[in-house]
């Protein structure tokens, strides 16, 4: 019974649902359709204000950056790339990605001209305390220019956003405005140190050539400090911060610097070699301060690209000036011997000769450039500064290598024995014997006084070797005692000599031979002055006149009291009073 009740209900259920169904099938297709509509709607609803504000968008993006509102249009720009983050392939990504390289144009245009502000104007004075940092980037444009880059570098690139469409555009547009950020201040930094350059050019042939040199090392020591800060502010205002891009752009920006310091060290090597003797120690402090800086100049090209490293203008012109300074030492040797030849001088002179001169400031300087002369030297080799005279060949290798620590006052060596030769030649042949020993002696005391006992520089006498010194010492003495055998020997013999074996007559005529060649030697002595002229050479006259007095006056008072029993009153043209007056005034 109970089971037919349950068949009954189920059959009426059955009938029910089938007699139900189409109507709920009708009314899901409905509710499903009415989903649809509600749906588009809302997409054209969002459709018109998506319209609505990307017309708002682009009406900002155009106007470009605004003073004082960078803010706003950055964060337009980051609403634009939300929205292509946000709606994947949707036919409005292509509109906003070209708003954003708009943007980004507007952007770099702005970056561009406070870059192209801060690299212009009147450049420093040379010479004045402003320049010593020329390019320095205006402080006051910073506070402009630092929110632009920080808001540049989150941009999307291919690295960081590959897919997003401006990401190639964006690029590109921040390489260009990061390649003319250099090329603004390579040419700024060219034009700011361009001045102090020409300067040293227009003026090598004014100033002291060691001068000059140092001047240019100091100038190249500030282009390597403008280089560093250049690099410093690069790092910190490069809208692209990868190492690549800033490497490529450090060498455009020093590609100008190169060229300029190209252009001056050619034009001081252009100048040195047209009169090398005069300009050698151009070269050799200027050598010297390149190789000084040669650390620092490749600790610079290392952040360029490998190209401009390749191009390097430095290992370039270090070579050039080498092959100077090594002509240098040579040309200065044979200056001095070509001197003995000179021709139109009064066989009576007995000034100081121009290379004696030339020799003591020569030697002079070295303490100054003593690395780069013993740097030239080592690379010339001991002795071939005598063009060939001086080479050994064979020389053991312990031997080689106490020559290179001595090296310096073997050349030194050459060049005062040089000297005096061509001293003691000049005086042979070029001179008559009593003028030449005045000659001799006082271009060997010159040399002497200004090397060893009052050197023109402290430094000089540490860097002569004892036979150097002997050799000064010893050619001295050796001019001293020809000056007194050829001006005092024959009074000496005036007074000792018979001519006619002796008697009042022979007396006699010794008193007149001697008052002879006193007056010869007096007026000798007017105008053929010993030593130099001034406090310099006083002192030392002043002791040479006492030798002096002390061998002639002794020897006339000898001779008069041996004399004292015969009347010469008549003879004897002056007292030996007189005679030391007159020897002392020559001597004052």
């Amino acid at each position: 019974m109970k089971a037919a009740i349950l068949d009954s209900f189920d059959t009426r259920i059955a009938k029910l649902e089938k007699s139900i169904l189409p109507l709920y099938t009708a009314a899901q297709l409905l509710n499903k359709r009415r989903n649809n509509i509600d749906k588009a709607l809302l997409k054209i609803e969002d459709m018109a204000s998506n319209q609505d504000d990307l017309s708002a968008e682009e009406s900002l993006i155009l106007r470009g950056p605004q003073p004082g509102q960078l803010h706003v249009y950055k964060d337009a720009l980051e609403r634009l790339n939300a929205n292509i983050a946000f709606k994947g392939s949707d036919g409005d990504v292509e509109q906003i990605a070209s708003l954003v390289e708009t943007g980004t144009k507007k952007l770099t245009q702005l970056y561009t001209k406070v870059v192209a502000e801060g690299s212009s104007g009147t450049t420093p004075a040379p010479g004045t305390a402003e320049y010593s940092m020329p390019t320095s980037f205006p402080a006051s444009l910073l506070p402009t220019l630092s929110p632009v880059v920080k808001f540049l570098r989150t941009l999307p690139l291919p690295s960081t956003h590959p897919s997003h469409p401006a990401a190639p555009t964006i690029a590109k547009t921040l390489m260009e405005a990061q390649r003319g950020y250099a090329d603004m201040r390579g040419n700024w930094a060219v034009k700011c140190l361009d001045g102090q350059g020409k300067r040293l050019v227009v003026r090598a042939n004014e100033v002291d050539p060691l001068v000059t040199g140092r001047a240019f090392g100091a100038w190249v020591e500030l282009i390597l400090g403008t280089a560093d800060e250049e690099y410093n502010l690069l790092l910190e205002l490069s809208p692209l911060s990868s190492p690549s891009s800033i490497a490529s752009a450090y060498t455009v920006l020093l590609a100008p610097i190169l060229r300029l310091f190209n252009t001056i060290l050619s034009s001081l090597i252009a100048l040195t070699k047209k009169n090398l003797q005069k300009l050698s120690f151009l070269a050799l402090s200027a050598y010297e301060s390149l190789l000084s800086l040669q650390t620092h100049w490749e600790a610079i090209l290392a952040r360029a690209s490998d190209q401009l490293r390749d191009k390097n203008e430095f290992k370039d012109g270090l070579p050039l000036l080498r092959s100077l300074c090594l002509r240098s030492f040579p040309e200065f040797l044979a200056d001095i011997k070509l001197s003995t030849t000179s021709r139109g001088v009064s066989d009576t002179n007995v000034n100081l000769m121009q290379f004696t001169e030339e020799t003591v400031l020569y030697i002079s300087r070295i303490p100054d450039v003593q690395g780069a002369v013993s740097a030239a030297l080592t690379a010339l080799g001991d002795g071939n500064w005598k063009m060939g005279e001086g080479v050994q060949v064979g020389m053991n290798k312990q031997f080689q290598e106490e020559d290179e620590s001595s090296i310096l006052e073997h050349f030194l060596n050459d060049v005062v024995s040089t000297a005096i030769t061509s001293l003691t030649t000049i005086s042979r042949t070029a001179r008559r014997p009593p003028f030449g020993s005045v000659f001799l002696l006082n271009n060997i005391s010159y040399l002497r006084t200004h090397l060893l006992l009052a050197p023109i520089s402290r430094a000089v006498p540490a860097l002569l070797s004892s036979s150097t010194k002997d050799l000064l010492n010893s050619n001295y003495r050796t001019a001293k005692a020809g000056y007194f055998d050829a001006n005092f020997s024959p009074l000496m013999q005036a007074l000792t000599d018979d001519p006619k074996g002796g008697g009042k007559g022979a007396a006699k005529e010794k008193f007149t031979r001697f008052f002879d060649l006193l007056d010869e030697v007096i007026e000798r002595h007017r105008f053929a002055r010993v030593f130099e002229e001034g406090e310099e050479g006083a002192e030392d006259r002043q002791a040479l006149g006492e030798e002096v007095v002390m061998l002639v006056v002794p020897s006339l008072q000898r001779f008069i009291q041996k004399q004292k029993d015969r009347d010469f009153s008549k003879n004897i043209k002056r007292t030996p009073e007189e005679v030391e007056s007159q020897l002392r005034s020559v001597f004052s």
